[in-house]
């Protein structure tokens, strides 16, 4: 059995989790407008030639990967999410609150998957309606969950490229 008794008296990363319950609620809150207030694929222009809220329905990942899977996708991506989640948090748990860069991307990351995972489990696929578009050219859809999911990611690129801090962190000199 694992001893996380030195960790009972520490600032862990779990308290990022204000960040993910934030996000979720806003992914959500954002997800119920569009539904309630625009029909399925109806768009609006908020900069004209650049960006538009167009309400899509997602039944894939992201840029709608398998979306034309019959329907196992759903489950599957469900589970995905579900089990980076309980990894991340697991991570989060470990780590002290001192590592912000990683416990930031991971709760925006956790935000983003909890986010869509809700909306898979509700109504069968991903509410997306951010649309970025340019002469023609649209990038896929998407929502507030995934940008937390991208910008989670991002950091965690970039906190690839500052690892000595961990060990500054550890040694109790950051």
């Amino acid at each position: 059995m694992p001893d996380f008794s030195n960790q009972t008296n520490r600032a862990t990363g779990l308290r990022f989790l204000w960040l993910t319950l934030l996000l979720v609620v806003i992914d959500q809150i954002t997800k119920i407008w569009v539904a309630a207030e625009f029909e399925l694929y109806e768009s609006r222009v908020l900069i004209d030639g650049l960006f538009n809220l167009t309400y899509v329905h997602n039944y894939g990942a992201a840029f709608s990967f398998l979306s034309d899977g019959g329907g196992w996708q759903r489950w599957f991506f469900t589970a995905i999410a579900i089990a980076i989640s309980v990894v991340l948090l697991i991570w989060m748990r470990r780590n002290p609150v001192g590592l912000w860069r990683q416990n930031l991307a991971f709760s925006l990351i956790m935000a983003g998957a909890i986010g869509n995972v809700a909306d898979r489990l509700m109504y069968g696929y991903v509410i997306d309606f951010f649309d970025v578009h340019y002469q023609g050219w649209h990038w896929p859809a998407f929502n507030v969950a995934d940008m937390a999911i991208t910008i989670g990611a991002a950091l965690m690129l970039l906190e690839a490229f500052f690892d000595n801090r961990r060990d500054k962190v550890e040694n109790g000199q950051g």
